[in-house]
């Protein structure tokens, strides 16, 4: 699944079926493409979960490096399970059932794309993140104030957690735009239209290739997404390397200047972030898993 990091999130699902239709076929089968760069990827293993934690949580909070923002990715999870978890047991506290929930998914950040993950396994596939373990079968379903009761001490645990760093996090995001607006960025965006286009792909920019991706997750056959996803998640990453060759070592820069204008909300985040989430991995059930390619 994918979607771009806190605050500017472009999910880019309006795209009409029509227009949808023509964007997919100009990713697999469109002029400019060749035997060399349309090749078929082979099928890999399925993605994969770790459940190790960064040397520094700041890693994990203040993502610089695609391969940072699968711990990012896996630190949000875990609040959300955090607060179904607490919801589930509330709920069979009271013998009563919970409406069915969507399923919770890693999702990508593209303000800090994982062009090594996205080469492997596409811009759509991720891990399966790990299924809560569910207590006996309801008696009854719940009442819509009972329901309520529950949901809110679900967020309630949720907040709690997610409030000890969300500021800090959202203001780190923010920053992140001024890498996108550097004119070294820009020089390298340059790049994009011509190498997309040697793959085959009809986009300008990244959002673009968003919605060639909306596209093909509305108009593909089924069985025939994975393999699909994976040729055009090849070809973003190749084409944004470049890119990303100017952008990384910016973001990395400009989080040391954020760590240390932010020194002392930093330092206490270093001494508690860890212990805190332990602490609610033993209290709700709940481990903490980060996607792997």
């Amino acid at each position: 699944m994918i979607r771009t990091a806190i605050p500017s999130r472009f999910m880019l699902r309006t795209v009409v079926t029509a227009v949808a239709a023509a964007l997919l076929a100009a990713c697999s089968t469109g002029s400019g493409s060749s035997d060399r760069t349309s090749s078929e990827p082979e099928p890999v293993p399925p993605a994969r979960l770790s459940h190790g934690l960064p040397d520094d949580p700041v890693r994990m909070l203040f993502p610089a490096t695609g391969a940072e923002s699968r711990w990012t990715q896996g630190l949000d999870v875990f609040v959300r399970q955090v607060s179904r978890a607490t919801a589930a047991s509330c709920a069979h506290d009271h013998g009563i059932g919970l409406p069915e929930d969507v399923p919770v998914a890693f999702i990508r950040f593209f303000e800090v794309p994982d062009l090594d993950f996205i080469a492997r396994h596409g811009l759509s596939e991720s891990a399966q993140v790990p299924a809560l373990e569910t207590g006996p079968a309801a008696t009854r379903p719940g009442s819509s104030a009972e329901v309520r009761r529950c949901l809110s001490e679900g967020a309630a645990a949720a907040k709690a957690l997610h409030d000890s760093y969300a500021t800090l996090q959202r203001r780190w995001f923010r920053e992140l735009a001024s890498v996108s607006r550097a004119p070294a960025t820009h020089r390298a965006l340059g790049t994009l239209p011509d190498c997309l286009a040697q793959h085959g792909v009809k986009a300008r920019d990244e959002g673009g290739v968003m919605a060639v991706a909306d596209a093909l997750l509305q108009t593909a056959a089924p069985a025939d997404i994975p393999r699909a996803g994976r040729r055009l998640g090849r070809a973003y990453a190749t084409c944004m390397r470049p890119v990303e060759a100017v952008r990384e070592p910016a973001r990395l820069s400009l989080r040391t200047r954020f760590l240390a204008e932010h020194a002392d909300e930093v330092r206490e985040l270093r001494e508690t972030l860890v212990p805190s989430l332990r602490s609610a991995e033993k209290e709700h059930g709940v481990s903490l898993a980060f996607p792997a390619p």
